[in-house]
């Protein structure tokens, strides 16, 4: 299964990229279509449209995170959505956690062929090395009660937090409120008519 370029002038018209960064995007891509056919790293069916399903949707926080501070920590970062594309795009300070030992890999690649500064932690979320994240983003990864749970250990007050949500977003809001105090903004997903990307700050202990 190929990954369809058709799906690559979308993105670089809805982000205003250039050829450089377009071309590490491509490699990017092309790396990935090459290791799926060896290990499991995004849905097989939205491989054909990663361009929008995958890099759109990963670089779409870009803009939430304007005036921010680092470091930026990615939780569970598989195949490098959000934060590795994040990191193409020119995010600095970027580290991205994933335990799963072939992703890991795969990402250890990526940021070579792609030319990426990146800090990769090839361990559990619970295992990382203390660090102070001024921003953490996670990706299809766990409910949002447990993101701030895995995430607090690498936070305080002042960290942003940015997470892409699908259709259940309300209802993790309503269960994570009864345990964290917040500030939240929504903004309705570029790629998924169901989706939301949650922007949080000032959580603490509810």
């Amino acid at each position: 299964m190929t990954i369809d370029p058709a799906g690559a002038m979308a993105v670089r018209t809805a982000l205003d990229l250039d050829d450089v960064i377009m071309a590490r995007l491509d490699a990017y891509l092309a790396l990935l279509a090459k290791w799926q056919a060896r290990i499991n790293l995004v849905a097989p069916k939205s491989l054909p449209e990663a361009w929008t399903r995958h890099v759109l949707d990963s670089a779409q926080l870009w803009p939430l995170l304007e005036g921010r501070d680092g470091p930026l920590l990615d939780l569970g970062s598989g195949a490098g959505f959000p934060g590795l594309v994040l990191a193409i795009l020119g995010r600095p300070d970027v580290t991205l956690v994933e335990a799963d030992r072939r992703k890991a890999a795969f990402l250890q690649e990526a940021a070579r062929v792609t030319g990426t500064q990146v800090s990769i932690q090839a361990c559990r979320i619970e295992a990382l090395t203390p660090i102070r994240a001024g921003i953490i983003t996670a990706r299809a990864l766990a409910s949002l009660e447990s993101l701030l749970h895995y995430a607090q250990p690498y936070a305080d007050e002042s960290t942003l937090y940015v997470f892409l949500k699908g259709a259940r977003a309300e209802e993790e809001l309503t269960t994570a409120r009864k345990r964290w105090k917040m500030r939240v903004d929504k903004a309705p997903s570029l790629t998924d008519a169901r989706g939301v990307v949650l922007r949080l700050e000032g959580v603490t202990n509810a």
